[in-house]
């Protein structure tokens, strides 16, 4: 992947985590810093993208003359993968939240991308340590845009470059501040769908063999089903056809009904399970807007035994 492609595929979500930061009431979920991180060109570069989208895949909705903005907000709303990106944070730190106020001293962000809670939570400081781990040449991205911009790396945030397909998870965290003696958090989301299934599993079990009991894990997944096209609900097909365009095709998928008995094969009990319906009716009921939750999409919550 080139330069300006890494660029892309890291800023596309804060982008649009942006947009709905910017545009949406009720918020799902307010990343009120995403924006910062786009610049002018950058902002303008993915509107134009959006505008010009939507006539080629909803010539239809595009032929009742939407404006620039409507346009751009159709393609946000309805055919990127925007309400999963919210949905999935929003639950991930909400979980995190209140496990901070049982004593979590630890938060792991695998494949972090552009998040920015440690920019949006500095009440939070020493003890309480936050890892972000991601691709090297994602995390060399985002260190240059953070030291563009000018903002101060908080002295609890460490950030450790990682490639799931090659990297030991419990290796590289031995060279950090981490304490896997210490409850921790791991988040690990909009990840595992681009891994090989034993890489995911790899990973898993090191966090259960490296974590203190009690630990968090908690990640996303598509269901089978989203990666046969007869099955698949269209804006998952659509979303796979441009990922494989990107030359990020998705690989894995899982079965909701027998992933929990893995996990436990793994040292990983399964306490929450959302599935599309779950994730609709906690998140998304009564919206003015044309945000709902994204098919095929489940959250797992697991607990280190």
């Amino acid at each position: 992947m080139d330069d300006t492609q890494i660029k892309r595929t890291a800023l596309m979500s804060a982008y649009l985590r942006a947009h709905h930061a910017v545009h949406a009431t009720p918020k799902i979920f307010d990343d009120f810093m995403a924006l910062r991180l786009l610049t002018k060109e950058d902002l303008a570069a993915f509107d134009d993208g959006m505008a010009n989208a939507l006539p080629l895949i909803d010539p239809q909705r595009a032929s009742l003359n939407p404006d620039r903005a409507d346009a751009v907000s159709a393609m946000v709303q309805s055919y990127f993968p925007t309400s999963l990106f919210l949905s999935r944070s929003r639950y991930t730190e909400d979980h995190l939240h209140a496990a901070i106020q049982q004593g979590m001293s630890q938060y792991v962000i695998l494949g972090a991308g552009m998040d920015t809670f440690a920019f949006r939570n500095t009440e939070l400081h020493l003890p309480f340590q936050i890892f972000e781990i991601d691709h090297p040449a994602t995390q060399a991205f985002k260190r240059k845009r953070l030291a563009e911009l000018g903002w101060d790396i908080p002295s609890h945030l460490h950030f450790i470059p990682f490639d799931f397909t090659i990297h030991k998870l419990d290796t590289e965290l031995a060279r950090t501040p981490y304490n896997h003696n210490a409850p921790t958090l791991f988040s690990w989301l909009g990840v595992v769908h681009y891994l090989p299934r034993e890489a995911v599993f790899h990973t898993l079990r090191m966090i259960a063999e490296n974590t203190a009991p009690n630990s968090i894990v908690i990640f996303d997944y598509w269901d089978n089903d989203a990666f046969i096209p007869e099955k698949a609900a269209a804006r998952v097909n659509i979303m796979h056809a441009m990922l494989r365009q990107a030359g990020e095709p998705m690989v894995t998928g899982f079965d909701p009904n027998t992933l929990g008995s893995e996990l436990q094969a793994i040292g990983l009990r399964l306490v929450e399970h959302f599935s599309p319906r779950d994730i609709q009716n906690i998140y998304f009921q009564n919206r003015s807007d044309d945000y709902y939750a994204y098919e095929h999409a489940y959250f797992v919550k697991a607990v280190v035994e």
